[in-house]
């Protein structure tokens, strides 16, 4: 079945003042809706970040997906090399972190495709990508230090939400009280980088007592250096399952993981093939946090659990600020992975309040989200919602994530040089 279209359409919805090692989120996350339509009027669905250069890439290789076999997925990837070829794109804030533009481009269309192909076939997505080893994927309650409001700027009212101020570990245990009662969650993933090591271990510890028995992890996105790094390790041998991206590089890395009991995690140092021997060579992670949006969709992501099995290596899935078409993704994706090793990240409940699929497909049930039963990701597209948060963008003006110079706003000496502590 040929593509007949391919439809783009940047949206931009509500997000919390979220703190993390470069700034703070701004009232507007970005992302990307990527329609695939079909000769017969199928339509398959794909999501991805969003900004003006995400956007303008994916509207560069349309006219080389239109036409092309549904099916032919490889043959599209390549289509779109030939479009973009070698050329890289920045992510993660003040940190960098170069990425192959082709692998993100082609994320969202590869899910679009998968989902057109199992309408076609009435079949799900995770049967596609060789038939799930579990019927639900558990994600963790991932908690953030926060504002209790947008500030007001621009000569607008602070924003508030339901969610209210988490700036010491009584308002974290607060925050992971409230997401547990909601969604079952079994595990904690704490965002951290943003005040010093004592009071983020303070907090760990806070959790750790609050919620004995649950597995806990903390991510300082590259905010410590290597001493500091191997005494929080040192300090919080009990308490955490993982230690992800205290620091930044490979090579930073490998030196902290000599000096901690517990497995160093990235979502940062390894973000492509060409980046796991090295990692191997040093030893410097335990653990991938995989991203298809990143890695080049679904069934590269399978090819990196592959790797990460060869080696031994643990494998879990990063996120960020995304709507239900990923969560759809990102389940069917974790549903077919057998070594999936741990909870799932997932900024979902922070993005409830505007969503664009119907509801109903997707919800949590003790901490996991059951796999969709609908044919292709199970999901289905609310075309007046996705209107709306298109006009949410327009209106706003907004075209790049910048969460540095949001907090510059509220804090005009805030430096963003890593490592902080």
């Amino acid at each position: 079945m040929k593509i007949r279209d391919m439809i783009i359409t940047p949206i931009a919805f509500s997000d919390p003042p979220l703190l993390n090692s470069w700034g703070v989120h701004e009232p507007l996350a970005l992302r990307c809706v990527v329609e695939i339509v079909l000769q017969d009027g199928t339509v398959g669905l794909g999501e991805c970040q969003g900004g003006s250069l995400r956007t303008d890439q994916l509207r560069a290789v349309r006219e080389a997906v239109i036409g092309q076999d549904v099916f032919a997925t490889s043959a599209i990837e390549e289509r779109i090399h030939a479009v973009l070829g070698d050329q890289t794109v920045a992510g993660g804030g003040a940190v960098g972190m170069p990425r192959m533009a082709v692998r993100g481009v082609f994320a969202p269309i590869e899910v679009a495709c998968l989902d057109a192909q199992g309408k076609l076939l009435g079949v799900r997505v995770c049967d596609l990508l060789g038939g799930p080893v579990r019927d639900a994927v558990p994600y963790s309650a991932y908690l953030f230090y926060k504002w209790a409001e947008h500030p007001a700027l621009d000569g607008r009212e602070p924003i508030g939400d339901t969610w209210g101020a988490a700036l010491d570990p009584g308002g974290l245990v607060a925050q992971t009280r409230a997401l547990i009662d909601r969604y079952g969650f079994t595990s904690i993933k704490l965002k951290a980088g943003v005040f010093p090591p004592e009071q983020e271990i303070a907090a760990i510890k806070a959790l750790a007592a609050a919620f004995p028995g649950l597995p806990l992890r903390i991510d300082p996105n590259g905010g410590w250096s290597v001493p500091t790094a191997i005494r929080v390790g040192r300090e919080l041998e009990t308490e955490l399952e993982y230690l992800e991206d205290p620091v930044l590089g490979r090579e930073q890395m490998a030196a902290v993981a000599r000096e901690v009991s517990m497995p160093l995690a990235t979502n940062m140092c390894v973000v492509a093939f060409e980046d796991i021997p090295d990692a191997v060579a040093r030893g410097s992670v335990g653990v991938v946090l995989s991203d298809h949006h990143v890695w080049g969709g679904l069934r590269h992501s399978l090819e990196l659990a592959a790797i990460c099995r060869t080696f031994d290596l643990g494998v879990s899935m990063h996120s960020n600020s995304h709507l239900g078409i990923s969560l759809a993704a990102m389940t069917h994706l974790g549903a077919a992975t057998p070594n999936l090793s741990y909870a799932c990240d997932t900024h979902y409940p922070w993005n409830l309040t505007e969503e664009i699929v119907r509801p109903g497909a997707l919800r949590f049930v003790d901490g996991s989200v059951p796999v969709p039963d609908g044919p292709g990701l199970g999901v289905e597209l609310d075309r007046d919602a996705l209107a709306r948060q298109h006009e949410v963008l327009l209106r706003s003006g907004r075209t790049v994530r910048d969460d540095t110079s949001y907090m510059r706003r509220v804090e005009p000496g805030y430096d963003p040089t890593l490592p902080r502590f």
